[in-house]
């Protein structure tokens, strides 16, 4: 289970519709999350870094990348700078 973090162009992102997913945002704090279903994240400002809890693996990813989070996993966030998201789970 990896997490895809992408630098999509504009046609991909109306492709996916990503102006019409809801928004969410956090403030700089760390927390536990997993994941039931996979979440797709287009993030319009922020840092945040990811550690998956079965792996240790680390990504990193902020303004202007699409972010793939696989079903099934297990992490913690780490919200560096302010985020705000679009999302979308499938």
């Amino acid at each position: 289970m990896k997490i895809k973090v992408e630098k999509p162009d504009t046609a991909r992102l109306e492709a996916l519709g990503v102006s019409d997913w809801p928004t969410w945002s956090k403030e700089v704090s760390t927390f536990p999350w997993s994941y039931n279903s996979q979440e797709i994240a287009y993030i319009l400002q922020g840092e945040v870094t990811v550690t998956d809890k079965a792996t240790g693996e680390a990504v990193t990813f902020g303004k202007g990348d699409l972010v793939t989070f696989p079903a099934g996993l297990s992490c913690t966030w780490q919200v560096r700078q302010p985020l705000h998201k679009h999302y979308q789970f499938s």
